[in-house]
């Protein structure tokens, strides 16, 4: 092999790399092309994935652009994984709840022993995989899905400063999410439920009013404990919902109409408060373990929080309300889709009253001369 043979091939086992041209070089044994690029002192080799010499230079004229990114300061030579997680957490920390930062940094201690101290820069497929090996089989599939997200958003972050090539967590698999059976109580179990909590203490009418305001609002826990008495305006049929402290799951604030079984729900209440007026609309923040105990007495399946939002949507779906309007109502910005979706169910005993309707039948076809075998036999 001569010098210059020398300068434009290299051997990998098992297979030989030949000098095409400026970073690009050919596998002899299998024709396919690799990119080999230096950027501050550090080698970056990728497979362009293709036989195409053209497709080939295309690839990697992106890969150059890309890697003329890459920053080269020590400052991100020596970060690690879980400093730049952390700093990547607080910078959240002003347009995220603080739930969902709790939720964060949960998910962080269980990466952290299997990438904390890596430089993040170095952090590789290899990496990833080592806490899927390790945690993945563990985690259910809601808990493995925030914290694989969590990996990919801090690596995304880190290729957006320039500190890594490629974000190597997007390869990892994803875990599907078990279907959620969605239960929703008919009109007489809402009664029973109801009645059966009313005749607890004080606390429990307390209960049975959250329970009521749920189920005819649509809102959501947060949203219902939060309403304020200065948020109904009378005069405009109208009541808005703003989550208090926390906000809306969407941070929005959002205006919606003031039902009829919801403004007698008010009248009630307002009316049942002889002492000190709150502020606030319903003085408890839940009524779990009250419905618990209702529906148990009561013989009813056990219903939650959010089943009345459920409850909420499947009676006005069955009125014939559209997903749309009814997913400005709850807050949703999708234009309906995951009304449709996740509340286009309807109670099987409606479902089967509004089968009853559909009467067309071989009869609207049949010719005139068939007599029928019922009439004849008789």
């Amino acid at each position: 092999m001569t010098k210059k043979d020398k300068k434009t091939s290299f051997t990998r086992k098992p297979y030989t790399f030949k000098r095409v041209s400026e970073n690009l070089y050919k596998v002899t044994e299998t024709g396919g092309y690799y990119a080999l690029v230096k950027r501050g002192g550090k080698q970056i080799r990728r497979s362009l994935k293709t036989t195409d010499k053209a497709l080939a230079k295309r690839r990697l004229a992106e890969l150059k652009q890309k890697a003329s990114k890459l920053r080269t300061g020590k400052e991100h030579a020596s970060i690690t994984f879980e400093k730049y997680s952390e700093r990547w957490i607080m910078a959240k920390e002003a347009s995220l709840k603080s739930q969902t930062i709790r939720r964060m940094k949960d998910c962080l201690k269980g990466i952290k022993p299997y990438l904390g101290n890596n430089l993040i820069r170095n952090i590789t497929y290899q990496d990833c995989e080592r806490w899927l090996i390790g945690r993945g089989k563990e985690l259910k599939a809601s808990a493995y899905r925030q914290e694989r997200q969590l990996m990919i958003g801090v690596l995304k972050a880190a290729e957006r400063d320039g500190i890594i090539l490629d974000n190597p967590a997007t390869q990892l698999p994803n875990k599907k999410m078990p279907k959620i059976e969605i239960h929703v109580p008919n009109h007489d179990q809402f009664r029973s439920l109801i009645k059966q909590m009313r005749q607890a203490d004080s606390r429990g009418i307390h209960g049975a009013y959250l329970v009521q305001l749920l189920a005819y609002s649509g809102m959501r826990l947060n949203e219902a404990t939060n309403l304020m008495w200065s948020e109904i305006d009378l005069d405009r049929d109208c009541f808005t919902v703003t989550g208090g402290e926390y906000g809306t799951k969407n941070h929005d604030i959002r205006t919606v109409p003031l039902f009829p079984a919801m403004r007698e729900l008010l009248a009630r209440i307002r009316s049942a408060q002889t002492e000190t007026h709150s502020d606030y609309v319903t003085p408890i923040k839940g009524a779990r373990t009250l419905m618990a105990n209702a529906a148990k007495k009561a013989g009813i399946p056990k219903f939650t929080h959010h089943s009345m939002r459920h409850y909420f949507c499947s009676n006005a779906i069955e009125v014939g309300i559209d997903f749309k309007v009814i997913a400005g109502w709850l807050g949703h910005k999708d234009g309906g889709i995951l009304v449709a979706k996740t509340y286009g169910h309807l109670r099987d005993t409606h479902s089967f009253e509004m089968a009853k309707r559909m009467t067309q039948g071989a009869d609207e076809v049949e010719p005139k001369n068939v007599v029928n075998i019922s009439d004849k036999t008789a």
